[in-house]
């Protein structure tokens, strides 16, 4: 099976490239090549690569940056996942667009299932909503990946943020009241090789099982590599964003568990990505 990648780049673009299964080619070209705002340099790209599946990982995920600067960020993820869809409808490719928790607002006392009413509070969760309005409408052969928290060993992230921090600061505050569910991009990429090895296209939550706040996790992270830096609950309110994020994030995995593909714990996943995170960077 032959699979284009945007965003090859990121954190679950380079796990989808890891953790390919045998038979399968992963193509994942660069932003030189795989500019999704430019539909006839993107179909030209799948023209010549005439994958199977299209996994439209790319995306502008910087949240208070979409706030800052909305236009940029509709052109991207909602523009650009209309000219993904429009080029895999043309050439016969299946679609997997990764989407969010963001699309929801947050109110919900329980966690979110796949048919429960998006509700986007921020320029972020709006453009990836549209994302997904545009997959549904052009390219029926799609799989919509909602994900949140998502992590790995070596990019820009939560995990690597507090690590860096526990190791310049003396103490740390981090917010206590908003949560979700911490997600490992090596079992996020694993998921989406079992989801399109069937045909049972529609709309998916993938994330590692439980949830955690972001104090929470936090704890847990320094707990793990054997950090005693101490940390400070706080509320968001204590936090200055330009975007708010929604207070529960937390995603229910029901479709997919209904295949028989659910993500392991969240704390079983933050413990492998450290170990893999400390051979790959020794101190």
């Amino acid at each position: 099976m032959r699979i284009l990648v945007t965003g090859g780049t990121g954190q679950v673009g380079r796990a989808l490239q890891r953790l390919a299964p045998p038979g399968y080619a992963i193509v994942a070209p660069g932003s030189d090549r795989c500019d999704v705002t430019d539909f006839d340099a993107f179909i030209h790209l799948v023209a010549d690569e005439r994958p199977d599946v299209i996994v439209h990982a790319g995306a502008m995920t910087d949240v208070d940056g979409c706030e800052r600067d909305p236009e940029r960020a509709f052109r991207i993820n909602a523009l650009g996942t209309q000219n993904v869809a429009a080029a895999a409808q043309q050439y016969g490719a299946a679609l997997v667009y990764l989407s969010t928790n963001y699309v929801f607002d947050g109110e919900a006392a329980e966690p979110y299932h796949e048919f429960a009413e998006p509700r986007p509070i921020s320029v972020y969760g709006r453009s990836k909503l549209a994302g997904e309005e545009a997959v549904r409408a052009v390219a029926p052969r799609h799989y919509i990946v909602r994900t949140a928290m998502v992590y790995d060993e070596t990019g820009r992230n939560f995990v690597n943020t507090m690590l860096r921090a526990a190791a310049e600061r003396p103490s740390l505050t981090v917010v206590a009241d908003q949560r979700g569910n911490p997600t490992y991009a090596g079992d996020l990429a694993a998921a989406i090789y079992r989801l399109i090895e069937q045909p049972a296209y529609g709309t998916y939550h993938l994330v590692n099982e439980g949830s955690a706040s972001w104090y929470e996790w936090a704890t847990e992270i320094f707990r793990l590599a054997g950090i005693e830096t101490p940390v400070e609950p706080i509320p968001a309110s204590a936090w200055q964003r330009a975007a708010r994020p929604p207070a529960n994030g937390v995603l229910a995995n029901t479709a997919a568990a209904a295949l028989g593909i659910t993500l392991p714990p969240w704390q079983d996943a933050l413990a492998r990505c450290l170990a893999r995170r400390a051979v790959l960077q020794p101190a």
